[in-house]
């Protein structure tokens, strides 16, 4: 026992010196008898976290990183779902009950608040509506998460808010990811998202089988900032995308062409796209608008990417002019539908009823 004392002293003195008290307990736990010397060590230096508890009473691999989310929406509860599914030891929190409610049910544990949930994980997922939601929680976090934790914003945001908290975070002693999500809320429930992630590579090594448990395909695109701002250029490919391909069918329907034969035509020729060819036949073309991802965060979105562009002196005409599209599909009510629904908005300026396949 004295000598595992001195071992545990020495290593934990180092650690202190160099802020990496916590993982480097981690890891040293696997290996020795250290219910006794590190709880007595640990408290000594101020670090009694949930890095060194022990394996919670499901039977969890003691192994496991303990995950915190925050932001159980369309997309966060079907991605929290499925870290469950996968035996993380997850705790949660959100302001709208009914989803927590469901991760209980599936074994995840609820927080009171968002600081009860950073002291009970080493690693916290945040998917938010947008910036401010994201600083304001974020904020709150880093004062609570222990150093050589990880937060990992997932939430779609401007490149300055994303830079912005990976500062805050290394000024912690907390590694940053950013890890903002492709596909939509069906394939967040079925654990089928993409990700484009902005990581050093010991922070994606950790966070990627968060990230393999959550989605099929994971794309590490370079470091803390990179994931945000290549999900802003392929969020506006795909917005626009919409919005071409709603003038593209309400000038077909005011030509009187039959719908199945034109897409079929389309979808020959280089005209066709992911949205009109996998999106569209499921969601508005069908009738159903019900929000996978809602007009209202489409504008959101091409207003983030409007602003970067404009920072970056980077002129994007056709953004600025589906921006007011958008805008102008709000007006009509039409915010909260599926951003396919966009095709109903632009028929209703036009006078035209809204193409259906049969």
């Amino acid at each position: 026992m004295r000598q595992r004392m001195r071992v545990w002293a020495w290593v934990m003195a180092g650690a202190a010196s160099t802020g990496a008290i916590a993982p480097a307990a981690k890891r040293l736990r696997r290996s020795m008898d250290w219910s006794f010397p590190v709880l007595v060590l640990c408290a000594k230096l101020g670090e009694e976290r949930a890095f060194l508890q022990s394996p919670d009473a499901e039977g969890n691999d003691e192994h496991m990183e303990r995950v915190g989310f925050i932001g159980l929406g369309n997309m966060g509860r079907g991605m929290a779902s499925n870290l469950r599914r996968k035996q993380f030891p997850l705790t949660v929190f959100d302001l709208n009950p009914a989803p927590v409610a469901a991760l209980q049910d599936l074994g995840a544990e609820s927080a009171d608040d968002v600081a009860a949930l950073a002291r009970h994980s080493h690693i916290v997922v945040t998917m938010l509506p947008g910036p401010k939601e994201v600083m304001a929680t974020a904020e709150q976090l880093l004062a609570k998460m222990a150093p050589g934790s990880i937060l990992m914003d997932s939430s779609t945001v401007d490149p300055e808010t994303t830079d912005a908290l990976a500062r805050a975070a290394a000024a912690r002693g907390v590694g940053f990811v950013d890890a903002p999500v492709g596909r939509l809320a069906a394939h967040a429930a079925r654990g089928e998202s993409l990700f484009m992630v902005g990581a050093s590579d010991a922070d994606f090594a950790r966070v990627k089988p968060l990230l393999e448990a959550m989605g099929t395909t994971v794309h590490h695109c370079g470091g803390p900032g990179a994931g945000t701002r290549t999900k802003l250029v392929n969020n506006y490919l795909a917005i626009i995308l919409c919005q071409l391909n709603a003038e593209a069918l309400s000038l077909a329907t005011a030509f009187g062409l039959d719908l199945e034969k034109t897409l079929e035509v389309l979808h020959g020729t280089t005209a066709t796209n992911g949205q009109l060819k996998v999106n569209w036949p499921d969601k508005v073309l069908k009738g159903d608008t019900a929000p996978g991802f809602a007009i209202d965060l489409a504008h959101k979105d091409l207003s983030l990417i409007v602003q970067a562009a404009n920072a970056a002196r980077v002129p994007l005409p056709v953004a600025a002019v589906a921006r007011e599209a958008f805008s102008m599909a709000r007006a009509q009510g039409f915010g909260g539908n599926d951003f396919s629904a966009i095709l109903d908005a632009q028929c209703k300026l036009a006078g035209l009823k809204p193409p259906r396949l049969k």
